[in-house]
C-alpha cells in the first residue's frame, strides 16, 4: 500500500492554471502535489492559440466591458515572468510573436472608429505598414490597415514544460479519484488507492471538474461548455501571421495563429467568429471549405494549393453562465477545504492563482514543515493537435 502523503495544497487538473498556482504557491513555500490524469496540459491549454489577451478584442464596439478591463494588465504580468523577473520565471518560454495584431480587409466600419478612440485601446494599438505588416501580409496587393496590439503570443507546449519543470517532485499522474473523509469531512484525495492529505484541494481540471465535482458528491458550482471548431491549416507557403482579422461585428471574423511545424512549415491555427456557432453546426469537410474560402477572400496571393487541412473540436469548460455567456475573470467556489475554478482563459492563469492565493491568506493557511515526497509517477507532456492531426 503507497505511503500516505501530507500536503499543504492537493491540485487536481495540470493544465496551465494548475501548473501556474502550484509554481506560485511552491515560490511561496507551500508544499504541492499536482495530479494530472491524461497529459500536461494535454485538455483546453495545448489547444489554445496561446494568445495574452488585453482586452482589445472584447471591445471591437467601441466600449469597455468587464472582460476588457479585467484582463488588460495580463499581458505585462506574462512579459515579467517572460523576461525572468515577474511573479514566476519562465525564461526559456518561446515567444512566437512580440505583438498580435488587428487586421481589416478594407474600410474600418464605422462601428470601429469609437473603437479605435476608446479608452480601451489609445496607447495600446499603433497602425502598421510596410515591412511592420506581418509576413503574410506584406504583399503589394493587400489593401487593408493593420495595427499592432500591445498583447503577445506565446508557445504553449514549452510554457507548459517550463511550468513543469518549476512543478519538482510534485507532479502525480493519477487515473482514479476519490474523497478521503474524516468524520464526513474531506480532508483530502485518494488517488489511485494512495491517501494525499491536504490543507486545501483545489480543482482546476478543466472539463474534468464537473465529474470531479460528481465523484465529491456535489453538484455546484455548475460547469458550461462552450464550443469551437478550429481550423488547422499546414503547408510551404504559409507565412507567419497572428491577428484578428476584423469584420463588421463585435467578433472578429476570423483570428489566426502560427504555430512552427516539421521541415521548417509553419502551421495557421484559426479561430474567431469562423470557429463559434455557425462553425460548431458544420462537419469539418464543410468547416474547411469555409476556411478556404475565406482565406481565398482575403489573402488571395496564398497559394493554398499545397496546404494539409484538419478541423479540431475543442470545448472551453467555464463556469456556468446565464445565457452561456462568457465570463469576464477567472472563477474560484470555495467549499470548506474544497476550492474550485476555471480561469477562463489561458492569459488570466494569473488572475486564478490571485484568487487561490487570496483566499488561502484570508483563511490563514502557512506552509506546513517541509516534507519530501516519495518518488511519484509522472504524468507525460501533452502534444499540440496539429502534430497529431498533420504529422
Amino acid at each position: 500500500m503507497p505511503s500516505v502523503i501530507s500536503t499543504d495544497v492537493l491540485i487536481v487538473g495540470a493544465g496551465v492554471a494548475g501548473l501556474w498556482l502550484n509554481a506560485r504557491l511552491r515560490r511561496q513555500g507551500f508544499s504541492t502535489v499536482l495530479v494530472e490524469s491524461a497529459s500536461l496540459g494535454g485538455g483546453q491549454s495545448v489547444k489554445s492559440q496561446g494568445i495574452i489577451h488585453g482586452g482589445a478584442k472584447y471591445a471591437l464596439h467601441g466600449a469597455l466591458t468587464g472582460a476588457s478591463e479585467a484582463i488588460a494588465d495580463m499581458p505585462r504580468r506574462w512579459r515579467e515572468a517572460l523576461a525572468g523577473d515577474g511573479e514566476l520565471d519562465l525564461t526559456g518560454v518561446r515567444l512566437l510573436s512580440e505583438a498580435h495584431y488587428l487586421w481589416s480587409p478594407g474600410t474600418i466600419a464605422g462601428n470601429l472608429t469609437s473603437f479605435f478612440a476608446s479608452k480601451a485601446v489609445r496607447g495600446r494599438v499603433d497602425q502598421v505598414k510596410g515591412d511592420q505588416l506581418p509576413p503574410a501580409l506584406q504583399d503589394k496587393r493587400f489593401k487593408g490597415k493593420v495595427y499592432r496590439l500591445a498583447e503577445l503570443v506565446i508557445d504553449v507546449p514549452s510554457l507548459i514544460q517550463r511550468l513543469a519543470d518549476l512543478a519538482g517532485d510534485g507532479l502525480l499522474a493519477g487515473q482514479t479519484i476519490e474523497p478521503l473523509l474524516d468524520g464526513g469531512i474531506l480532508v483530502g484525495l485518494k488517488v489511485d488507492g494512495r491517501e494525499i492529505r491536504a490543507q486545501r484541494i483545489v480543482l482546476s481540471a478543466g472539463g474534468g471538474t464537473a465529474a470531479l465535482l460528481e465523484t465529491l458528491g456535489l453538484s455546484q458550482p455548475a460547469m458550461q461548455r462552450r464550443p469551437l471548431h478550429m481550423i488547422i491549416a499546414k503547408g510551404p507557403s504559409l507565412k507567419p501571421l497572428y491577428a484578428h482579422c476584423l469584420g463588421g461585428g463585435t467578433k472578429p471574423r476570423i483570428t489566426v495563429t502560427t504555430h512552427p511545424a516539421a521541415n521548417g512549415q509553419w502551421v495557421w491555427y484559426m479561430g474567431g467568429d469562423i470557429a463559434e456557432a455557425e462553425g460548431v453546426a458544420r462537419d469539418p469537410a464543410e468547416q474547411i471549405a469555409t476556411a478556404q474560402k475565406e482565406l481565398g477572400q482575403l489573402l488571395p496571393w496564398i497559394d493554398l494549393s499545397t496546404v494539409q487541412w484538419a478541423t479540431l473540436r475543442v470545448d472551453r469548460a467555464e463556469p456556468l453562465q446565464s445565457g452561456l455567456t462568457r465570463p469576464d475573470n477567472a472563477f474560484l467556489a470555495e467549499q470548506g477545504r474544497l476550492l474550485v475554478g476555471w480561469p477562463t482563459k489561458l492569459a488570466l492563469a494569473p488572475d486564478f492563482a490571485d484568487r487561490v492565493i487570496a483566499s488561502l491568506a484570508r483563511d490563514g493557511i502557512q506552509p506546513g514543515p517541509a516534507a519530501s515526497l516519495p518518488d511519484l509517477p509522472k504524468p507525460p507532456m501533452g502534444v499540440p493537435a496539429w502534430e497529431q492531426l498533420l504529422p
